[in-house]
């Protein structure tokens, strides 16, 4: 199925206004939308581009209050931050806005009205943690546990971000203040809720619908069928706190609304903050109420229940209302999360690199490059500095600047910087042209369907078919022996370089301009248009700009630099504990590691910490005895698969035999999580 749309809507996920941006952010979420959008803008479509910092919410507060500061302070700092990277990035936003500007507060304010008066919404009085020492009820961020669902020991009380289930705080185990480390009571207050699981059949259609029509990811598809096959239940759209957008209903002025419910709503505050800007205030409602506008969203993994699932739903319940209708999301492309140098990052270690750091050393366009040959559009990725040095040397320059330089190079020295004339055309020279022809239509194709990395590769490829074809060709002998051949040869090279600007713009516009300008033409690539790449509509005797040095190739050295800055401990990480003294690989191969599954499991007795575990190894059934008791209940290790070293000798814990080892990772403050795997593994399985 397919549907003709007029124009192009598309937002990517708004990034949290209380940290600086990394390499992971741009290659979830913002460098795809915007090959995405500069591609679409290209073909000449009707695009508009919206993003903005997400400013409301817990962790914003939590922050605040390590750095004994205000919300407002914070966020004050980071907006303008998160703007700067992404300007210095190359990132094409039409606009990008914040949720804390009062159109973002009276457009949430009146989405809850509109739900509140439709009889929508649910007044529950409910069960929450409250701090008696500080005397407030903690939301979200503010309390950590235990995760009911996998036994991650620092899940929030709101999401597990291990396992990724959405959770109800008071189903954590053994919670804890974040603010003074107490534990908390429960105490009962009241919220409104929004009542999910109503529209969870016609949701059930929408993404059935969108996915048919449009191609929805795998990935994602998958995320959406695990929520549907556990049930969509009520969700509570106000939070006790005193930092976020006011709740517009009397008796809860000291309450706010849930930021999972404002935040969604700031792509729309954006767009009409957008169209304020422009002189049209009614300009925002062509690209959100018009039913020929494609909307797609772009976000990471982490955020596609709110994108695929709740936002939808708001959606639904506003035009169900009857008032004006908005779109929803036609696709919403989520990647997987992408790793730095083997390890997720993480602000806490004190690990990975943020944007602004990383551009200090290198230009936008090779890390554009790099990132999006490595995008995690299916699976999780990992980013390396010596891929990327790789990356930037052998491609960027070595084939795409290579190319670039030694055609206009022997134009200048041949025919005066000149367009030379195209004489009569080779079965080379007809071949070359009409794998140029082809090229929009192959690279535009992956584009289409959001895989933007081997449309990446395609583009590539053509850069590689073209140096072939230089080296084929031999224009330094035909310069002698045959001159109009060797004019026709760089005529074509030329046609070739103007195409690959055209078709590079979307990922490395900076050198795409630049090859632009050599060729002295006027505007930019986009300008001419997509489909003009496969046209040789660059005219003979044309002046040409001296050639330059496209890519600078990055060595051993600058990569150092780099290296050394990211040894330097951030001032939020955390010191590491000592590591123990290095051993050889013939040592590490001794250790056999297995998986095993928990059979059953009880406490010892008179013993605080150590709890009995019965577990099968492949055929072989066995005891453990573990000092994990204080973090785990025993009837939630049963059904676990976990990790044992299998070759241990046995070993007596108050009179019980233990014959192995679990695998668990503690940090400094005593939180221990087991090594769990996927349970469709074999337990017996070696563990490499």
């Amino acid at each position: 199925m397919s549907k003709e749309f007029k124009r192009i809507l598309i937002t990517a996920a708004l990034p949290y206004a209380n940290g600086l941006l990394h390499l992971g952010h741009l290659a979830g979420a913002y460098l795809p939308a915007d090959i995405y959008v500069r591609y679409q803008r290209a073909r000449k479509r009707d695009v508009l581009f919206i993003c903005g910092s997400d400013e409301h919410g817990v962790a914003i507060t939590v922050t605040a209050e390590k750095e004994k500061t205000t919300p407002q302070a914070v966020v004050d700092r980071y907006h303008p931050l998160h703007k700067a990277a992404f300007q210095k990035f190359g990132m094409s936003f039409d606009h990008y806005s914040r949720t804390s500007l009062p159109i973002h507060h009276a457009t949430a304010q009146e989405f809850f009205k509109q739900f509140h008066e439709q009889g929508i919404l649910k007044e529950k009085e409910e069960q929450q943690l409250y701090c008696e020492k500080d005397k407030m009820f903690l939301a979200d961020r503010y309390v950590e546990g235990t995760c009911p669902n996998c036994s991650y020991s620092q899940a929030r009380g709101d999401q597990c971000e291990n396992c990724g289930t959405w959770l109800n705080q008071t189903e954590l185990i053994n919670p804890v203040c974040k603010i003074c480390g107490s534990t908390p009571v429960v105490r009962n207050t009241t919220h409104w809720y929004f009542p999910l699981g109503a529209y969870q059949e016609r949701l059930e259609a929408y993404v059935r619908e969108r996915s048919e029509r449009d191609g929805w990811k795998e990935n994602v598809l998958r995320y959406c069928e695990s929520w549907f096959k556990e049930g969509l239940q009520d969700r509570a759209v106000t939070r006790d706190l005193s930092w976020g957008v006011p709740v517009p209903v009397e008796g809860y002025e000291s309450k706010v609304i849930y930021v999972w419910f404002d935040a969604v709503l700031g792509y729309i505050s954006s767009t009409k903050e957008w169209s304020e800007l422009c002189g049209e205030p009614e300009r925002w409602r062509t690209y959100w109420q018009r039913d020929d506008t494609k909307y797609v969203a772009f976000i990471g993994k982490d955020n596609v229940v709110f994108h695929c699932i709740v936002f939808p739903a708001m959606l639904m319940a506003w035009n169900d209302g009857g008032k004006e209708q908005y779109v929803l999301p036609e696709n919403v492309p989520a990647n997987e999360f992408l790793n730095f140098e083997g390890q997720k990052f993480s602000k806490s270690r004190g690990w990975g690199i943020d944007v602004q750091e990383f551009l200090k050393f290198f230009p936008a366009d090779p890390l554009r490059y790099a990132l999006a040959l490595n995008l995690p559009e299916s699976r999780d990725s990992d980013f390396y500095l010596k891929d990327f040095q790789a990356r930037t040397n052998n491609e960027l320059a070595d084939i795409l600047g290579n190319f670039v330089n030694r055609t206009l190079a022997f134009v200048q020295k041949q025919f005066g910087n000149v367009v030379p004339t195209c004489g009569a055309l080779s079965e080379r020279d007809k071949e070359m042209l009409a794998s140029l022809a082809k090229a929009p239509e192959s690279i535009g194709s992956y584009y289409e369907r959001y895989r933007f990395r081997e449309g990446v590769i395609e583009t590539m490829n053509l850069a590689r078919s073209a140096n072939k074809y230089f080296n084929d060709s031999e224009p330094w002998k035909t310069a002698k022996s045959n001159p109009e051949q060797c004019a026709t040869t760089l005529h074509v090279c030329l046609q070739i370089v103007r195409a690959l600007a055209i078709l590079f713009e979307p990922v490395v516009p900076d050198i795409a301009q630049r090859m632009w300008q050599t060729l002295n033409l006027e505007g930019s690539p986009r300008d001419a248009g997509w489909e003009s790449a496969g046209k040789a509509v660059l005219t003979t005797g044309r002046v040409l700009q001296p050639p330059q040095i496209l890519v600078t190739k990055i060595d051993d050295a600058q990569l150092e630099q780099m290296a050394q800055s990211l040894q330097e401990p951030s001032p939020s990480a955390v010191p590491m504990v000592p590591l123990k003294p290095s051993i050889t690989l013939d040592d590490f191969k001794k250790i056999d590691l297995r998986l095993a599954k928990v059979l059953g499991a009880e406490r010892v007795p008179k013993s605080e910490k150590l709890i009995k575990l019965q577990i099968e190894i492949g055929s072989e059934k066995r005891q453990i005895v573990a000092g994990i008791a204080q973090h785990y209940e025993p009837g939630d290790l049963v059904g676990k698969t976990i990790v044992v070293v299998a070759n241990l000798q046995p070993a007596k814990l108050m009179g019980h035999e233990s014959q192995g080892m679990l695998l668990a990772a503690s940090n400094q403050d005593g939180k221990l999580s087991l090594l769990t795997v996927s349970s469709d593994l074999e337990s017996g399985s070696v563990v490499k």
